[in-house]
Parts: C-alpha cells; structure tokens; sequence
C-alpha cells in the first residue's frame, strides 16, 4: 500500500463542478484519490482552505482525507490571484507532512501553482514529485492573449517543475507535444495518462426518459453544452452554430447550456451568460437556446441522455472531459479539433471534429446529424464503446500507480505506462 500526497492548491475534490474555477481539475483529482483508495491506498488531498468554516483534516471516504491548507485568506478566490500564497501553502504542508507517523512514498501535483507548493516537500523529505500541469502557461497565453491574467512568472515555475519532477502525466497527445516541443521536457519522463469517467455516474439510459424527467419536448432535435461559462470554453461559438442551422439549414435545434456559478441561470452570479444572452439575440436563436445553471454532478447523466448530440468547441483544451462523459452516455460528440478533443473523439466514428471557432462548420455538421438519425446513433454506440474501452477511472489509476513507481527510480527508468501508446493511435 502507498501513501499518496495529492496537491491541488484551487480545485478540491469538494468543489463544484462547473462554475468558473471548478471543472476538470476538481472531477479528476476526487475520482483518481477515490480509485486510489478503492485500490487500498492511503490519499491525502491538501487543497488551499478557501473557507473560515473548514476544518484543517476532513474525512472524505475510507482512505481519503482533504486537507484544508491555510494559506491567503480564508474565502474563495480566482486562481490567478493564488501564486502570492503558495510559498506559505509549501511551508504549512511541509510541517504537516513532516508531523506524520507515516512518511508519503508520492506527490502528485496538480498544476502549476501545486508543484511549486510541492518543491519544499520533494526537497527536504526526498518525496518523489509527480507533476500533471493540466494547463500549461505558454499554451494558454498563446490563446488567451492579454486576456491571461496569470503573470508571466508562470512560464518560469512551470519550466523548473519540468526540470526537478521525476516524472511527468501528459493527458493527450497536444500535450505531451507542448511540454517537448515549449518546455524541452525529457520524452522519457512523459508518460501519457488520459482523464476517464465513472461507469457507475455515466452510461446510456433511454432518451424519452431522460427527456421526461427534464420536462425536454420528446420529439425535437436537441444540442448539450455543458462545462464551464468562461469564453475560452466557446459556448458561443455553439450558439452561432444553432443560428446558422435555422438560416441556411431550415432546421431549429433546442440549445441546452449547463454550467454557470449558480443553480439558477444568474448574469450576475455568472455574467458570461448576458453576452452569450446577447449572442443568441443577434444569432436569431434567442428562442432556441436555454440557460440551464450549475447542476450537481448526480444530475448530469439526463442532461447528456436527453440529448441528441454533445456540442463543445472551446478555443484550446488540455484534455476535455466532458466529451467522454457524453460518449460513455451513448452520445454523438461535436468537438472541436483542439487538444485532448482530438484524441477522445473519432471525426466520422463518435462524431465530428471541427474548427475551434467555425459556427458554419458545426451547423453543416448538425444538420447532417439532425438529417439522419441512424447515423447519430451509431456515433453515440460507438463513442461509448470507446469510453468503455479506453477512459475509465478506474484505469487512468492503474496507470498512474505504475507512473508513481516509475517516479521512485532512477530518472533513467523507462516511461511504461500503457494509455501512452493508446491514446496515440
């Protein structure tokens, strides 16, 4: 059995999923700490205490513990105002780990703010480091331009952890490029562990009944969107696309968008939703598309049953889980063609690839998939064949308890970890 320090300094296992700082980050580390346990496995969480209510150690579930790390101010903050704290975070972890009976045999850093937090521990108690960025700084600037608030020190951090880590989890291909090809990463120090889902949380249910719990017209065309509302995500992108199916397609598709930072759609709890709301009204689709809110994670599998066709087309994405989720529900994917998107979803198997910012290109899809019902089905049986095969939890931790043995040896030891040479196929 190992004893496993997680680090994920702004996305605890707690949060919820969906709102502008929660998303992928929070649902992989509670589902790797959950499957790591399953497994046996001691998992302690530190996660920056965000909350004057919190206590320092929570008891989550047999094995795992969060603990709340004082560090900044005890509220809720955007994570581009985290990196001040971090020197603080490192040292009350370090004193933390250093008062337990039993030392840990793995850190394993979730961004780049957590590997830095997570130095001191490798240094000093000779803890080998585990490093998955999930968002690398010269990726997200190359995108994001002036709008990256994160400064510019980010690209230094992120370079020293890709020196001193002893191993590296690349989620997909893109990303395994990036970290060689902007970072100079060693290639032996990469192994490539994709995101998954959780058999038990997704899988097919019938439509109509999905539809009937969610009160949907049974018989109308439908689109999901589902993830965060922040720009980079390209909700808009996919409302466009519904507007340009009605124009030139003659056909009105139903726009579900989930997500936001409140259970109601609340442009001021969420105000990303009043220029999508504007968008839609200059997208003649104001009528066509709906702002559903933040839903809990037990609430998602409906959403993406009730659904003909998943839709996200984000400007970049590290990996994107929400695809998958949607594939192990049976479900026809649109995605754009841009990092993990790439990997996940099969252009003409499990769906379509498209342009990141090409509404045109969505609706010739959509209506293709609207026009042929046969067609999507066959994309949704063979995107959940695809989850099931090669995106479960359950195995994104076998292979990462393989990448956590690999971090204890020499830096010579070989990369082995078997989700590399899949998910490059």
């Amino acid at each position: 059995m190992q004893k496993i320090a997680m680090v994920s300094e702004h996305a605890s296992p707690l949060g919820h999923a969906g709102s502008v700082d929660s998303g992928g980050q929070n649902v992989y580390v509670a589902n790797v700490a959950r499957q790591l346990a399953a497994r046996g496995h001691a998992v302690d969480v530190f996660t920056r205490k965000d909350s004057a209510v919190l206590p320092e150690v929570i008891s989550w579930m047999p094995g795992v513990r969060i603990i709340n790390v004082p560090a900044g101010p005890a509220r809720q903050l955007p994570k581009e105002q985290l990196l001040p704290y971090m020197t603080e975070f490192g040292r009350w972890m370090l004193d933390f780990c250093r008062r337990e009976r039993r030392p840990y045999d793995v850190v394993h850093a979730n961004f780049f703010m957590s590997g830095l937090a997570a130095l001191p521990v490798r240094e000093q108690l000779k803890v080998p480091l585990v490093m998955t960025f999930h968002a690398l700084g010269k990726v997200r600037r190359q995108h994001q331009g002036e709008a990256d608030q994160f400064p510019a020190a980010r690209f230094g951090i992120e370079e020293r952890l890709v020196r001193e880590a002893d191993r590296i989890v690349a989620e997909c291909p893109q990303d395994y490029a990036d970290l060689t090809q902007l970072y100079g990463a060693a290639p032996d120090r990469i192994a490539v562990v994709p995101c998954g889902f959780d058999a038990q949380e997704f899988s097919p249910m019938p439509m109509a009944q999905a539809r009937a719990a969610l009160g949907w017209d049974p018989d109308a065309f439908t689109v999901l969107q589902l993830g965060r509302m922040v720009p980079r995500k390209g909700v808009d992108n996919v409302i466009r696309a519904v507007g340009e199916l009605r124009r030139h397609h003659g056909i009105d598709a139903h726009l579900y968008v989930v997500g936001g930072n409140s259970a109601e759609p609340n442009e001021i709890a969420t105000p990303e939703l009043g220029r999508l709301r504007g968008i839609a009204d200059a997208s003649g689709a104001a009528d066509l598309v709906r702002f559903v809110g933040r839903r809990d994670r037990d609430a998602l599998r409906t959403f993406y049953c009730a659904t003909d066709v998943f839709a996200t087309t984000p400007w970049y994405e590290p990996f994107g889980i929400t695809p998958v989720e949607a594939m192990a529900c049976g479900k026809a994917v649109i995605g754009s063609a841009v990092g993990g998107i790439k990997a996940t979803v099969r252009d003409g198997e499990t769906g379509f690839l498209v342009p990141a910012r090409d509404p045109i290109a969505m609706a010739e899809r959509l209506a293709i998939l609207a026009k042929d019902p046969a067609l999507c089905a066959r994309f949704g049986q063979a995107g959940h064949a695809r989850a099931r095969q090669f995106y479960s939890w359950a195995r994104v931790a076998q292979d990462l308890l393989a990448v956590y043995t690999q971090a204890a040896r020499p830096v010579e030891a070989p990369v082995t970890a078997r989700s590399r040479v899949v998910i490059m196929e």
